[in-house]
């Protein structure tokens, strides 16, 4: 898994703790109003972003493994990277031609750079494009890493849709890039698995079994147009494992498949950059459901489980793969030590608005001068030992940035939508778009109550009101306070699916009752 540890990266990581610490920036300390949120949040996923900009490779383009290696270039974590910089050329931060004029540095690399059957390494040198051994075994291809390169670049060609022709030339190369990926090389024995090495063969013997976070290599793998695995073979490697099926209760919330507790956080992140999880559920679960549980529980943990003296609250929270002051560990409810990965808890902005921005503010106003820096959260801190990172991973950069943009504006997973092979691969996969039945069907209360905290949003300063709608009858949706009353719908007409209504209302507790014929569905509010 993502976690897996190599005595070339245990070195690398000592020697990083050497480097000197940017110049941090200063906060101030003063309470955040509504009309603040937007410039909190576009201050960290700028800062964020830049990791990918001002420190990328000047050669290849690409995203540094880490700040104390910077010639260490990872393929997995420029395809987070590459969303980031569809992200900052939406949002302005760099033009459109210039995120272009990269993206051509970068295919033009990665045409050139060492490839196992059409998968990259897990690192690459980023001057000569070489394969850099992640592990002793693992100097060959790793098509985990790939996939969340690939993904990247499938996003890019869908944003930079252009006539110009640096934009043709530009999707071209991406589209021979995907399309010489040998996906179907990598199966083995009826499995498909992780790793494949010229000098050492299958010797990693690593199938890519679930639940974990490379379920968008399976996504790829079956959408292949011209190297695609068979149904077959995701059943019977992906499915086939101890942590596959679960269907139990954590803290109150359920997890029909995956690890006690959910894992790290990061499971919840990496294959749904691009993929909206709202749109996708099979046989086993729902995946909108499974992601918002696991970040609830690994909330409610923190706030009310974790062992009090590492000071964790309802504010400080975030378990996730992320250094800390051993090393680097994959943390999380089950595996802790007291280390707070902010990219937990800021990735996690569509699944728990409320907590995750609860955690933005905290971290930026209590730790912010020791863990704000240049290029946003430094990766981890440790209250309990006084310890806190001075390094920037790549991996824990990138999902910042675009999971906070698919709160905002849903940017990266409507594009994703708009990936015909990404479709073709989930429709293999059994994964089809929910028929949520009428109610609030993107909200998991807390247990014991029936309460949502719905946060304003930061750019509108409404608050958006997620709701789903099956049958033909009329609609009616109200919200009651001891103060307001609110009519959102009266007996309207609304084909089946998911609806947003933002609501402009003041702060408080509202009851939202949604009626449809016999059907009454209600949820406790409280607009923040």
């Amino acid at each position: 898994m993502r976690y897996r540890l190599s005595t070339q990266l245990l070195v690398l990581c000592l020697l990083a703790g050497l480097s000197s610490r940017p110049a941090l920036a200063q906060t101030a300390a003063k309470p955040a109003l509504p009309n603040e949120k937007s410039e909190y949040m576009t201050v960290v996923q700028k800062a964020t972003f830049r990791y990918f900009w001002d420190f990328a490779h000047p050669v290849s383009g690409l995203a540094a493994e880490r700040t104390a290696t910077p010639n260490i270039v990872t393929s997995g974590g420029s395809g987070f990277g590459i969303m980031c910089l569809v992200v900052g050329a939406e949002r302005q931060w760099i033009t459109r031609e210039a995120a272009v004029e990269r993206m051509l540095k970068i295919t033009a690399f990665l045409e050139k750079a060492d490839r196992f059957h059409g998968a990259w390494s897990h690192w690459l040198d980023g001057n000569t494009g070489r394969m850099v051994p992640f592990g002793q075994k693992d100097n060959g291809g790793d098509l985990v890493e790939t996939a969340y390169l690939v993904n990247g670049l499938l996003v890019a060609r869908a944003y930079f849709d252009g006539p110009s022709a640096a934009e043709k030339q530009l999707r071209d190369r991406i589209t021979k890039l995907w399309e010489t990926v040998e996906w179907d090389w990598y199966v083995r024995n009826g499995k498909l698995h992780w790793h494949w090495s010229r000098e050492y063969e299958w010797a990693m013997n690593m199938p890519i079994t679930g639940y974990n976070e490379c379920l968008i290599t399976y996504v790829l793998a079956l959408g292949s147009p011209t190297h695609a695995i068979s149904p077959e073979v995701y059943e019977n490697t992906w499915k086939k494992s101890t942590h596959f099926v679960n269907n139990q209760e954590y803290l109150g919330y359920r997890l029909n498949i995956g690890f006690p507790y959910g894992g790290p956080l990061f499971f919840a992140h990496y294959s749904y950059l691009s993929l909206d999880p709202r749109k996708m559920q099979d046989q086993h679960t729902n995946y909108w459901q499974l992601n918002q549980a696991q970040t609830l529980i690994n909330w409610a943990y923190c706030a009310d489980k974790a062992p009090k003296t590492y000071n964790y609250s309802e504010d400080n929270w975030g378990l996730t793969a992320s250094d800390d002051y051993n090393f680097y560990d994959a943390h999380s409810p089950t595996n802790d030590n007291g280390t707070i990965s902010p990219t937990a808890a800021l990735s996690s902005f569509p699944y728990a608005p409320h907590q995750a921005w609860q955690a933005l503010r905290y971290l930026y106003l209590k730790h912010g001068n020791r863990l704000f820096g240049e290029y946003g959260f430094l990766d981890a801190y440790n209250a309990t030992k006084n310890w806190y990172s001075n390094q920037y991973l790549a991996i824990d950069q990138g999902p910042v940035v675009v999971m906070m943009e698919n709160y905002r504006s849903g940017l990266i997973w409507k594009l994703g939508d708009k990936i015909a092979e990404l479709r073709n691969g989930l429709t293999k996969m059994g994964i089809t778009n929910p028929a949520y039945p009428t109610g609030f069907y993107a909200y998991q209360p807390k247990p014991g109550t029936n309460e949502w905290y719905l946060p304003r949003h930061p750019d509108s300063g409404k608050f958006p009101l997620e709701f789903a709608v099956q049958g033909s009858a009329p609609v009616t949706l109200e919200l009651v306070s001891k103060d307001n009353a609110l009519s959102i719908l009266k007996n309207q007409s609304l084909a089946p699916g998911t609806y947003t209504r933002e609501i402009d209302a003041p702060g408080g507790t509202y009851t939202a009752t949604l009626t449809q014929g016999e059907v009454k569905k209600t949820i406790q509010l409280i607009l923040r």
